[in-house]
């Protein structure tokens, strides 16, 4: 089946998760982190999604908004910067204005230049995909922002993929899933998407059933994957 609905993860395939560590660090308010922000964005970024797979397992679902500071809190004792409240405010507050990766809007708008239907799915809350979205001024290139909120479970379950048929009426087969996390377009394979693993940073391919039927370095080649 041809593909006429593109789906995309929110942070780090849309979205830059270190653009607010970066942005910070930069700042002269903040001369601890010009040397560790790195540090900070990436124990952030792992801890915010070990939280999401602890309570998806345990049945524990949160806002997105909570599992994001807590694994900021988590990140900054971590890297001996937890007594500076005026930095995770600032963080916390830089989180809501993400940059997008600058191919994405080229990338979004050929897609609907081309016919095809364009959304989020994301384990984001509604009104923090909202601000991001606004953020990076993508809204009018997307047909929907679909949240995990709404069934109430994080990602890998198949409840949160099972939003994309009820959305868009379209057959798995007609959907491309698009993440930059291995792990989520591997889930995405398994559920039957077709699929592409934006590997931003070069890693391994996960070890687990189910691989992206595609391996990116960005996200530039999604017009061409989808048939345009």
């Amino acid at each position: 089946m041809p593909i006429t609905t593109c789906i995309f993860d929110a942070y780090g395939t849309l979205f830059d998760v270190a653009a607010a560590a970066r942005q910070a660090a930069e700042e002269p308010e903040f001369p601890a982190l010009r040397d560790r922000w790195k540090d900070v964005a990436n124990q952030w970024r792992l801890k915010q999604l070990q939280y999401t797979w602890l309570r998806a397992l345990s049945n524990a679902h949160t806002d997105f908004w909570e599992v994001t500071q807590n694994g900021l809190d988590w990140a900054l004792e971590s890297t001996g910067l937890d007594g500076d409240a005026a930095l995770r405010k600032r963080l916390l507050d830089l989180y809501w204005q993400l940059q997008a990766y600058p191919e994405v809007a080229p990338m979004l708008t050929a897609l609907k230049a081309g016919g095809l239907q364009t959304a989020i799915l994301s384990n984001g809350s509604p009104d923090m995909l909202a601000g991001a979205v606004k953020s990076a001024g993508i809204g009018d290139v997307l047909d929907d922002v679909l949240s995990v909120q709404s069934v109430g479970v994080f990602k890998p379950d198949r409840r949160v993929y099972d939003l994309v048929g009820q959305r868009f009426g379209c057959a798995k087969d007609e959907v491309l899933f698009v993440s930059s996390n291995g792990w989520d377009a591997a889930a995405a394979a398994g559920y039957g998407f077709n699929t592409a693993w934006a590997n931003r940073s070069g890693e391994p391919v996960d070890r687990l059933p189910w691989v992206p039927a595609n391996i990116l370095s960005d996200l530039t080649p999604i017009p061409g994957l989808a048939g345009l």
